[in-house]
């Protein structure tokens, strides 16, 4: 018996693997490491396909250094938008149109380290027009808040927040140095002592190694996390990572399956980054990703809904909420 199907049977009995064997699967053949994993993903997930679409609540200037960023204000780009928060009617509107065409959740992200006080207040008063008028679910993602802020929220009716870890606690410092991996952890943290349940994955490409990746999913499998964005780096000219090569669709085949190994009842949402690929995430989907941001990105054009809706039933998936 290969190490691959050792490992896949363990799971489908309940077990859980290890880094150790995280990083023998590193080296499997593709072949059969997706074959596993997207078996994997049919015994624990079943059909199911969580969608989900964001809009760019608040645009530019954005005070922090993250390394891929087209927002942050310590690099040239051609990113020269910059917004305030949407009001509620620019927020509903974004989320009738994305309810009307069958998009199950609705991220509202903001730039910057975190909202003030007083624009949670104004967001949150968009967040109760939107579950009163209509029924998609609320994600956000508004930076590095307290529990207190995170129960607002939670009580204006969003039902998760989104925080990236961005990398492993290893090579983050190397991605951004105005705020910590700690910081980020706390964050998440207290989001779920505040009812919410929590989104947090990361970026691929950002010249980390597969120990970086495989643990930071560890990191988010103990933080409890269920929904991991797999973004793979679009390189920004005028950031510092604007040469980065991007990866190509065998290298995120191979991370997807090793993401649905290590946390095998997740959603594992491709997300920004996906429309570089050749097939546009397609093998992804057959190799242990079950989810998706549809539409476009916050600063980059993405794939629209009815191209994603046409894939999903060619694939024979089915469009429903997952994990909350």
């Amino acid at each position: 018996m290969s190490i691959v199907t050792e490992l896949k049977e363990n799971i489908l009995k309940g077990g859980q693997i290890s880094r150790d064997e995280a990083l023998l699967l590193a080296d499997a053949p593709l072949d059969e490491l997706t074959r596993a994993a997207d078996e994997i993903r049919r015994q624990m997930c079943q059909n199911g396909f969580d969608l989900c679409t964001i809009v760019n609540g608040k645009c530019g200037r954005c005070s922090e250094d993250c390394k891929y960023c087209a927002q942050s204000v310590h690099y040239h780009t051609a990113c020269s938008e910059s917004y305030p928060l949407l009001d509620t009617k620019k927020l509903l509107e974004g989320a009738r149109y994305n309810d009307a065409k069958g998009v199950l959740r609705y991220s509202i992200v903001t730039s910057g380290k975190r909202l003030t006080d007083r624009e949670i207040d104004q967001v949150c008063e968009s967040i109760r027009t939107i579950k009163k008028e209509t029924s998609i679910e609320v994600c956000v993602s508004f930076g590095l808040l307290n529990e207190s802020q995170f129960r607002k929220i939670k009580e204006a009716g969003a039902s998760r927040i989104h925080c990236n870890l961005e990398s492993s606690a290893r090579y983050f410092p190397k991605v951004c140095t105005t705020h910590t991996y700690e910081e980020k952890i706390e964050t998440l943290k207290a989001a779920q002592r505040a009812g919410l349940s929590i989104c947090s994955g990361g970026i691929l490409g950002l010249g980390e190694t597969m120990e970086d990746r495989i643990d930071m999913v560890l990191t988010a499998r103990e933080l409890g996390v269920k929904s991991v964005p797999m973004n793979l780096l679009n390189p920004i000219p005028g950031t510092p990572y604007e040469k980065n090569r991007p990866l190509t669709n065998e290298e995120a085949c191979r991370c997807a399956a090793l993401f649905r190994f290590l946390i095998p009842d997740a959603s594992i949402r491709l997300a920004g980054g996906r429309g570089l690929l050749e097939d546009k995430g397609e093998a992804c989907f057959l190799s242990g990703a079950n989810a998706a941001i549809s539409g476009d990105m916050l600063t980059t054009a993405g794939i629209t809904v009815e191209t994603d809706q046409e894939l999903l039933q060619k694939l024979g998936y089915e469009t429903r909420l997952y994990n909350g």
